[in-house]
């Protein structure tokens, strides 16, 4: 390479004058996104892998909840590339785009004719640094010489400020050139912490400056060449950095290492093998490492961090392929359980966290999230999970650590959520920046009653009286195990009061379905929901409305085609493109699913599970996203994107494993040595399925299914230790 006539620079915004935000961040689908992650820092690109280059979008590199590079755009003889091809590998470990030249005036010297220059970049995210290789290939029959251009900047925005959150005041940017191969820039916080961005280049380009990189390359035919680019972050003392090679072979290995000890299956449907490895990949991809063990990020752009209720009912649907997810959320949450009331942060003692955040505004308050409890049913999951997680692996050791953090749950449903007496579990956010709604479906206007006007707290949903019911029988188990004989039956009493209390309370007779919620007057909110199908997951349901639930979220106002809608569509507030009030979510159906197969509709779970696959089947990579709008379903057409859904979403991840288990029948009991499968069914898009490292205790069994017609046969194709396979018709 040698240095020729600079290119003019970019304008910059100084310190004191930054960019405005944007009042809505552009819709995620109109763009061909790309996501990167790893531990606590994400990316968010366009598909030739740059970012910022249309304003307004949460396109950039973040760093714990903050922006850390919001502009890099790559640029050959002062434009944009030809996209050729943008692919996510195989395990996410890194984004590779293939790019080519314009034409730039060909006869000149640093003219070029079209299509002559390839370039592949290769990118990834590697602990608090992203790492690029930008190789360039000169398929010329002649020399060709061309600049490289590599635009950047650093706005250092919190997270909940790119989302749209005024801000009345920032800190101050600095920027500076520090050396012939490094720019650095610096954003002193109003929360007294220093965020810098450093960019570093090898070789150093011909110029550098504030905002823009300048390279002159001059290839042979035949000739190639690469650049490297790194982006590091830091909220305090730097660190030193690997180079791209050994950064990519550790980022490779850190994959290989938290998915070795999983389950894995095959089938005879390629389209669905895809969408197991995607759904493997995007899952230890939001897998993070804290001292407690993995934990699921929930989702990428908005929610990268720590959320109670998305891990765990991630780690519950994930319990037969990797139970250690569920230890490591288990033992997180417990380490945060709120201990004291803070009316700010909506805490008081045993209620455990629904959201960390890192970033600045949390820091000042600015946004409640630093550490916020302003959820109902994280506590009763807690405990769910707990009770899930013994029966899966026998782990005494860890249930006898965790039984002080179960009872202060427990107590904190009886004394702090049930602020009334009546019995049931309500929300009233304590905060008024917090939120109105508490439970996952948290948007404002997502509780009502059936002619459509607000309900009025405090709020006792449907699905955490289930839960709560749950999380009491679980309990008991608990105490059993831990030798606390009293402590068991009285929970198990306590349990079926709730059970009473809750069919006499919640039941429509007219609608075939349980009430959404009892409001501030215990009135019930005559809603048909998905939320009622939770009844059914956790157990609380009598047989016989279970099954007029399940036909009624299986009629043609709820079921869309593609899935149950949150909401029927000839309820008041209905709209398909809403967060809550229509929508499809695959989290909500795979616990109704899996509440399907534990009444018997194995019928119904396995509509659901064919209805979510097809739907996959027209996603990008085979990735299910956070959610997907109502509409009915049409032939020949897939499902309407959510403007901002969340890609990848952990529990949306795990669902692929949750509606298998619901259509086999899978149960895995520890006590008993036994892996089950109750009246095993399979869609028809499923000939052959091979279930491969199921674990329990050391023990472990490959087998394989085959469906013929309505049946299922199993056989047992490998067996390490002492495990029984059962299989009940």
């Amino acid at each position: 390479m040698d240095a020729t006539k600079p290119m003019p620079l970019p304008p910059q915004s100084g310190p004191d004058r930054p960019e405005p935000a944007s009042a809505e961040p552009l819709s995620l689908v109109e763009r061909a996104v790309r996501t990167l992650k790893h531990g606590d820092a994400f990316a968010v690109l366009d598909s030739h892998g740059d970012a910022g280059i249309v304003p307004g979008t949460p396109e950039g590199l973040f760093f714990r909840d903050t922006r850390y590079l919001s502009r890099f755009e790559l640029l050959i003889q002062g434009k944009r590339p030809q996209l050729l091809s943008s692919v996510l590998q195989d395990d996410n470990a890194a984004l590779v785009v293939d790019l080519t030249n314009g034409e730039v005036d060909p006869e000149n010297r640093f003219g070029l004719p079209s299509n002559v220059i390839a370039l592949d970049r290769t990118k990834f995210i590697w602990n608090d640094a992203c790492f690029e290789r930008i190789a360039f290939h000169n398929f010329d029959t002649r020399a060709r010489s061309f600049h490289l251009g590599i635009r950047f900047d650093a706005d250092f925005r919190d997270l909940f400020e790119v989302r749209g959150t005024p801000r009345a005041r920032r800190g101050r940017r600095s920027q500076r050139v520090v050396g012939p191969d490094a720019v650095e820039f610096v954003y002193g916080g109003l929360d007294g912490t220093t965020r810098t961005t450093r960019l570093t280049f090898s070789p150093a380009p011909a110029r550098l400056a504030l905002g823009e990189a300048e390279f002159v390359v001059a290839l042979e035919p035949g000739g190639r060449g690469a650049i490297f680019v790194t982006a590091d972050f830091s909220d305090g003392q730097r660190t030193s950095r690997p180079n791209f090679l050994t950064a990519y072979r550790e980022k490779r290995r850190d994959m290989r290492a938290k998915t070795a000890g999983i389950a894995t299956v095959a089938s005879s449907n390629d389209l669905f093998n895809e969408v197991c490895v995607r759904a493997t990949t995007d899952l230890y991809t939001l897998m993070t490492r804290t001292p407690y063990g993995l934990y699921p990020y929930a989702g990428i752009p908005w929610f990268s961090t720590v959320f109670g209720r998305d891990g765990l009912i991630t780690a519950m649907l994930l319990l037969w392929v990797d139970p250690t997810i569920a230890r490591g959320v288990l033992d997180f949450l417990a380490a945060t359980q709120a201990t004291e009331r803070d009316e700010a942060a909506d805490a008081e003692p045993g209620k455990i966290l629904h959201e960390r955040r890192l970033g600045e505004m949390a820091a000042l308050g600015e946004v409640p999230f630093r550490r916020y409890y302003g959820t109902i049913d994280a506590t009763p999951l807690f405990v769910m999970l707990a009770g899930m997680y013994l029966q899966r692996t026998g782990d005494k050791a860890a249930i006898a650590a965790l039984w002080p953090h179960v009872e202060a749950a427990l107590r904190w449903c009886d004394e702090f959520g049930d602020r009334d007496g009546d019995g049931f579990v309500e929300y009233f956010r304590e905060n008024a920046n917090g939120l109105v709604n508490q439970g996952w479906k948290d948007s404002h206007d997502s509780i009502f009653h059936a002619d459509g006007s607000d309900a009025r707290g405090p709020i006792a949903l449907v699905e955490v009286q289930a839960y709560v019911f749950a999380a009491k029988r679980h309990a008991a188990h608990l105490a059993e195990v831990l030798g606390h004989h009293r402590r068991a039956d009285v929970l198990r009493a306590e349990a079926e009061v709730l059970r009473r209390r809750f069919e006499d309370a919640f039941w429509c007779e007219d609608l075939g379905i349980y009430a959404l919620a009892l409001d501030g007057a215990k009135r019930p909110c005559r809603v048909r929901t998905s939320n009622a199908g939770h009844a059914l997951f956790a157990g609380i349901a009598a047989p016989a409305r279970a099954r007029r639930v399940a036909e009624a979220l299986m009629g043609q106002e709820a079921f869309s085609g593609w899935g149950i809608r949150t909401l029927a569509s000839d309820e008041a507030r209905f709209n398909p493109m809403s967060y809550h009030n229509g929508s499809v979510w695959p989290h909500d159906n795979a616990l109704i699913a899996l509440g399907f197969a534990r009444y018997g509709f194995k019928d119904k779970a396995t509509a659901v599970f064919e209805a979510m696959f097809e739907a996959a089947t027209y996603q990008e990579s085979r990735r299910l996203p956070e959610l997907f709008c109502g509409f009915l379903r049409h032939r020949r057409r897939g499902p309407t994107a959510y403007p901002v859904a969340c890609s990848p979403q952990a529990w949306a991840a795990a669902t692929p494993f949750a509606f298998l288990a619901a259509s086999a029948g899978l149960d895995i009991d520890h006590a008993a040595n036994e892996i089950r499968f109750i009246q095993p069914e399979l869609p028809d898009f499923l000939d052959e399925v091979t279930l491969r490292g199921i674990r329990l205790g050391g023990a472990q069994i490959t087998l394989q299914m085959r469906r013929h017609g309505a049946d299922v046969t199993m056989a047992l194709l490998h067996r390490e230790g002492d495990v029984n396979l059962v299989m009940s018709k």
